[in-house]
């Protein structure tokens, strides 16, 4: 990824979970099963994390992404319960990481895991539809477990132009793309412009037929404007 993806994504997970401290260490100590008000109080916590950053404006830039790692790719995950493409793609290496940590960690209602036995337990949530697989592959690659050896994306686009051009097929502006993905619209144009060089486009229809020729397109919703 670009330089300045990889230094969002340090940080953001460094902040990622101070709206923990927004919750009862009751909550959070607990050995028997959470009531259900406590695990409405446990998910409020990633929304008290994006309210906590977004105040000040040097922060501010890392809301979206350190509030998105507890979203799953299924829409089962939480704050916003948002689904596959409206995730962040950097909040999705963030969750995946974010899982493959916790699991190490000793919990008051359950021990530590094993690295082998976290890993596995990572790739069953991307298996099952949870978890991105390439970020699944990344953060168990630099933890130095086996890649799976996922194969590289057509033309090789990066994660972040496949993002981009999945955005442009459902007929996001440039603009829009910039505002969906938290980038500039300069720097939305500039992935554009590599894209369309990369796969020989020439126009958006003929970008849109590139993405579906090659599934990135479950279905054609168009972006909310």
């Amino acid at each position: 990824m670009p330089e300045r993806d990889v230094v969002t994504t340090r940080r953001a997970g460094l902040v990622h979970d101070l709206g923990r401290t927004a919750i009862s260490n009751r909550v959070w100590d607990k050995r028997e099963a959470l009531s259900e008000g406590d695990r409405e109080r446990v998910r409020l916590h990633a929304y008290y994390t994006e309210r906590m950053l977004r105040r000040p404006v040097a922060l501010a830039g890392l809301a979206a992404v350190a509030s998105s790692h507890h979203e799953r790719l299924d829409g089962s995950g939480y704050h916003r319960a948002i689904r596959g493409a409206d995730i962040p793609l950097l909040g999705r290496y963030l969750a995946a990481a974010d899982v493959y940590h916790a699991l190490l960690e000793e919990r008051p209602y359950r021990p530590a895991l094993e690295p082998k036995d976290a890993a596995a337990r990572l790739r069953s949530e991307a298996g099952n539809g949870r978890l991105d697989d390439a970020a699944v592959d990344m953060v168990l690659g630099a933890s130095g477990h086996r890649r799976s050896g996922l194969p590289a994306s057509p033309a090789g686009l990066t994660p972040r132009e496949v993002e981009v051009l999945v955005l442009v097929a459902r007929g996001a502006s440039t603009r829009q793309v910039g505002r969906a993905l938290h980038i500039t619209p300069k720097t939305a144009g500039n992935h554009i412009e590599h894209i369309y060089t990369k796969i020989d486009a020439s126009s958006r229809s003929t970008a849109t037929l590139f993405a579906l020729q090659h599934g990135m397109l479950a279905t054609l919703e168009p972006v909310q404007r």
